[in-house]
């Protein structure tokens, strides 16, 4: 058997630490994935009046420290090696976030935050399954990955749309300060995926991304199912 040397160990261990981290924060943190801070909160709450910067902000802060976001993207782009391709999927996932997250918060129609954090939850455990090659063991092949990203990217518009909606906002202004908060999640979006992307490239080039790519979407999928754990019970407790 062929021994594994030190640095590739030590890469490994990095690697397997590092991701171990970001799935315990994804997993005890959900209520940070689509919450907005208190101080933030008691901002957007006091706000008159066009405040686009702000929004614009804000919204970028919350794309950017949004778990359950950022895990559905490392699972959509895990296996896209064009940019091309990573370019289609990101914007079918930021149609359909901007459409929905515009839709909840100026039509007023509330859904319970606690089943679209757990429908989001799910979206994290079904592209890490998708790219385990589960769908083509189960069911002899993938279903419309353009489709699927679009659906799951109305629902991951939806659970920051409720969040808004719990919070007083100031009718005085609402429709530019949701462009502009729309505007910031898509630049969040796009800072966080530069940096996953350098991270990806980095290790795809290393001898052992075949193999640690199986276990980091394990544990991707393990978090899923933390998040959609905690979200239930928060709704039965709700209930």
């Amino acid at each position: 058997m062929q021994s594994r040397s030190p640095t590739g160990a030590r890469q490994a261990g990095i690697l397997a630490g590092g991701v171990v981290v970001a799935a315990l924060i994804a997993s005890c943190m959900p209520a940070l994935a689509h919450g907005v801070a208190g101080g933030d909160a008691a901002f957007l709450e006091t706000a008159e009046g066009v405040q686009f910067w702000p929004y614009l902000y804000l919204g970028a802060k919350h794309m950017f420290t949004g778990y359950d976001h950022l895990l559905f993207l490392l699972g959509v782009i895990f296996f896209l090696f064009r940019l091309r391709d990573v370019a289609i999927y990101v914007t079918m996932f930021s149609i359909g976030h901007s459409i929905t997250l515009l839709f909840g918060v100026l039509s007023g129609i509330k859904l319970d935050a606690h089943i679209i954090d757990a429908i989001i939850g799910f979206s994290v455990i079904y592209k890490a399954f998708d790219n385990l090659g589960g769908f083509q063991r189960l069911l002899g092949y993938s279903p419309n990955q353009k489709a699927v990203v679009l659906l799951f990217g109305l629902v991951h518009g939806f659970g920051l749309a409720t969040k808004l909606q719990d919070l007083s906002l100031s009718p005085d202004g609402l429709v530019p300060n949701m462009i502009a908060f729309n505007i910031g999640v898509e630049l969040g979006q796009l800072a966080a995926l530069a940096f996953i992307l350098t991270a990806l490239q980095i290790w795809r080039s290393t001898p052992g991304f075949t193999r640690q790519a199986i276990a980091v979407n394990v544990l991707v999928m393990a978090a899923g199912f933390a998040l959609v754990l905690m979200q239930l019970v928060g709704f039965w407790r709700g209930a």
